[in-house]
């Protein structure tokens, strides 16, 4: 596996780790929708939680959360969308970012919580 790919697996293993230490319970890892995913899907007590892992070994080109553009933005969007309509999910939803950066410990994680908003 390309160490891209480990580095990703392994930062959406922590973002994972951390919301589980924060209260959050883990529905789904890696959820797909046709070619759209979404890294985590959690719940927070009534809200429904759509999260983005950005894995980085450093910060030294720039933040990782700006690697969600708008076309990122509108894929995640859509597979939510479809996760509520399969799942007939009733509850208020948003959409945060989980970034690690680091290649071992220690590592940086940060949390945006409702890093963007839906225009549906």
């Amino acid at each position: 596996m390309a160490e891209h790919n480990l580095l990703g697996n392994k930062g959406e293993m922590l973002a994972s780790r951390y919301l589980l230490d924060k209260g959050y319970a883990v529905l789904h890892y890696n959820w797909r929708s046709g070619h759209k995913e979404i890294d985590l899907i959690a719940q927070q007590r009534d809200t429904l939680v759509f999260v983005e892992v950005k894995s980085r070994a450093s910060d030294m080109y720039g933040n990782a959360e700006d690697a969600v553009d708008d076309k990122k933005i509108r894929l995640l969007i859509s597979a939510a969308q479809s996760y509520i309509l399969k799942y007939k999910v009733d509850l208020k939803f948003r959409f945060d970012i989980v970034t690690v950066i680091g290649r071992c410990e220690p590592y940086r994680i940060e949390h945006i919580e409702d890093a963007f908003s839906p225009t549906w």
